[in-house]
């Protein structure tokens, strides 16, 4: 089984490689199946954005196709920034923008207030056009300062309730991310999903 994964990020798909580690599968980027496909994420949920991805690179590839949708969901915030999560402070906004304007909205709210979750979903369609979808969570807070370099995105200001507030994503090695990871915990749900087919 050739699957082609919805898209180009190396570190992504290294992940995605490692977690659903099954005998005959192959998954392969955009890039390296010379698949061009950048469908506009319009949906207002992460399963439909990844949903969108998914069926455009199937459609442009005649393959069965990978895509996943993910961002932080902060609730003194009222779930946003959700699905903006990566353009929240504007289209060409990077990491630093972003996590300048988290921590801005939310600099008047009190630490017992600053509960957040990092969600991730995956949806996975077969050559017959079946989808098989999983989803994963891992909660946590925000900080008020960044913190390490491990991660990307909000990494630096989010903590995972598993670590007691210790550490940040961005101080936890990429080894350890995984286990407890939203993406990590939607690729185990998947692999469990797509085993039982």
């Amino acid at each position: 089984m050739r699957v082609l994964l919805a898209t180009n990020n190396a570190h992504k798909a290294d992940e995605i490689r490692n977690a659903l580690d099954m005998p005959g599968w192959e998954f392969v980027t955009l890039g390296e199946a010379g698949v061009a496909s950048d469908p506009v994420e319009d949906a207002d949920s992460f399963e439909g954005n990844a949903r969108i991805k998914a069926l455009a690179a199937a459609q442009a590839s005649g393959m069965a196709s990978l895509a996943d949708d993910s961002g932080l969901v902060v609730d003194a915030l009222d779930g946003a920034p959700g699905v903006y999560s990566s353009r929240y402070a504007g289209e060409d906004a990077d990491d630093a923008a972003n996590n300048e304007k988290l921590l801005r909205e939310l600099a008047d709210v009190a630490d017992e207030e600053r509960t957040a979750r990092f969600v991730c979903t995956l949806v996975f369609v077969d050559e017959q056009g079946r989808e098989t979808v999983a989803e994963g969570c891992v909660e946590g807070r925000i900080g008020h300062v960044e913190r390490g370099s491990e991660g990307f995105g909000y990494d630096p200001l989010f903590f995972p309730d598993e670590l007691a507030g210790a550490m940040t994503f961005a101080e936890v090695p990429q080894s350890e991310k995984s286990a407890i990871s939203h993406r990590g915990r939607a690729l185990m749900h998947l692999k469990d999903a797509l085993s039982a087919l």
